[in-house]
């Protein structure tokens, strides 16, 4: 019986001195004077989520009793818990320090917590607020997009975290410097073909190492046609002529010639298409094969084309070639070091006489 009336006397005695403490902590009931510095606990805590906070109280011997509050809610008394969360932990309850610990701290700890202690029938507090930081976490961003060439795009990459972090957008091209938005949106107007690309999200705060996502904007436009290249051949020999052709999506090509498509098949010749360029092959180019072709290429946005010439180059005869051999090989040669008969003698005077004002240049000198 007198033990359970010991029991009963703490809790009252408990509860007496925890709504003391919290009748203080609300009513704003001033530190005693010279007792400014007790009861003494830490400057704020910062931690990150997920880490453990250590909430330190420094007291002395005049302590009778001392606990640990989370705004109104009692955590700890003396050595007794008070609340029912297993992540709060009793550290030590020392004559020198009371410390508490929260473990895997979330954003939902952050607050003020209170350090209430009892000497001389006299409930005193200090407080300590803790301060959880998030790492930054992209939540939301622009799907990759395809858009025609002149139109308006807008792309937007949603961040989270404590501190609140910065967003910037960079366009991840070799012609690009620096950021194009320091923002959550980017907006691009009229857009061209040169703008596409990846563009790389990076969300930071400080806490840990930015986060970072991609987009990827397709810019679709019509094909032009770079370079158009014709060719000579020889009759019977083997001729190509090239097209090349920029587009997004890729050009199809079409070959004409007089008004006549040239179609994959035909005895002779050969069309090879690739993405950007395409090939037209004559393996024994006759006569009738020499004229204007037409090259052709579209996507779903337009389409162009060039004229490309195929013409004769007259092939070199035996007995031109024999003749080209026999005026070489009558042409004295010129090269440098060749020495002319008929004029070898006047090369030697005339070495002789550039030399005349270095020698009286030499003699004025000397005197």
């Amino acid at each position: 019986m007198k033990t359970i009336q010991a029991k009963m006397h703490n809790s009252i005695s408990w509860a007496i001195f925890t709504g003391l403490a919290a009748l203080c902590l609300f009513q704003g009931v001033p530190v005693r004077s010279g007792d400014a510095t007790f009861p003494k606990a830490m400057d704020n805590v910062t931690v990150r989520q997920g880490e453990s906070a250590t909430l330190r109280c420094t007291i002395d011997n005049r302590v009778t009793r001392v606990a640990w509050l989370n705004r109104s809610t009692i955590l700890y008394a003396g050595n007794d818990k008070w609340c029912l969360d297993p992540r709060v932990v009793l550290l030590s309850n020392t004559q020198t320090q009371y410390s508490i610990e929260i473990q895997n701290v979330d954003v939902y700890d952050e607050g003020p917590y209170t350090c209430s202690v009892q000497t001389d029938n006299h409930p005193k507090t200090s407080r300590v607020h803790l301060i959880v930081q998030v790492s930054p976490k992209i939540v939301e961003i622009s799907s990759d997009i395809s858009i025609n060439e002149g139109n308006n795009i807008s792309l937007t990459c949603i961040a989270t975290g404590r501190p609140e972090p910065t967003v910037t957008w960079r366009h991840i091209s070799p012609k690009a410097v620096g950021f194009v938005s320091e923002d959550e949106y980017l907006e691009i107007q009229g857009i061209t073909r040169e703008q596409s690309g990846e563009y790389e999200c990076s969300a930071s705060n400080d806490v840990a190492a930015p986060v970072v996502r991609r987009v990827k904007v397709t810019v679709n436009y019509p094909p032009y046609i770079s370079e158009a290249k014709g060719t000579g051949v020889p009759v019977g020999q083997k001729g190509t002529l090239q097209c090349e052709a920029s587009a997004v999506p890729s050009a199809e090509f079409q070959w004409f010639k007089d008004d006549k498509r040239l179609v994959e098949g035909k005895k002779g010749v050969k069309v090879e298409n690739r993405p950007f360029l395409s090939k037209l092959t004559f393996f024994n180019v006759s006569e009738h094969d020499y004229g204007n072709y037409t090259c052709v290429a579209s996507n779903k946005l337009g389409h162009t084309n060039a004229s490309i010439m195929l013409f004769e180059l007259n092939e070199p005869t035996s007995s031109t070639l024999l003749q080209e051999v026999k005026t070489t090989a009558l042409t004295p040669w010129k090269g440098p070091g060749a020495v002319s008969e008929v004029n070898n003698g006047t090369s030697r005077r005339a070495g002789c006489i550039w030399l005349l004002p270095l020698l009286v240049l030499h003699l004025l000198l000397k005197f």
